[in-house]
């Protein structure tokens, strides 16, 4: 016996729903049906955040767990009853934070020089 002969094939029921419908029989929408660009209303779409909004929270999330970190180091430094691993995770999770937004940022402006490289 094989070590596959144990497994149960998977595709067994699946290839009898798959749809072989040739693409010509495919009803296509007429031309007066089709969307033109300006006709599509500019904006963003229901329930979504620009991406300067998105930036915007991203950065003060992190200046407000640099600060909670901040805090957390003056506490220890003060006497106050709080572990130092507590102290050394706050600071390194702030540290990550800053390094994955100073990463989006070298994206960002990577992508915006290469879009200004580009010939028009």
């Amino acid at each position: 016996m094989s070590p596959l002969s144990a497994i149960p094939p998977m595709m067994s029921g699946a290839l009898s729903r798959v749809d072989l419908t040739p693409p010509e029989a495919v009803p296509m929408p007429a031309p007066s049906e089709l969307v033109k660009p300006q006709e599509i209303a500019p904006g963003q779409p229901a329930g979504s955040d620009s991406f300067a909004s998105m930036l915007g929270r991203m950065v003060s999330d992190i200046s407000a767990q640099q600060n909670s970190a901040m805090d957390t180091v003056r506490g220890l430094e003060s006497g106050q009853k709080i572990p130092l691993h507590q102290a050394v995770i706050a600071m390194e999770e702030a540290n990550v934070s800053f390094q994955l937004m100073v990463e989006v940022r070298n994206r960002l402006l990577e992508a915006y020089q290469e879009i200004m490289r580009m010939q028009v």
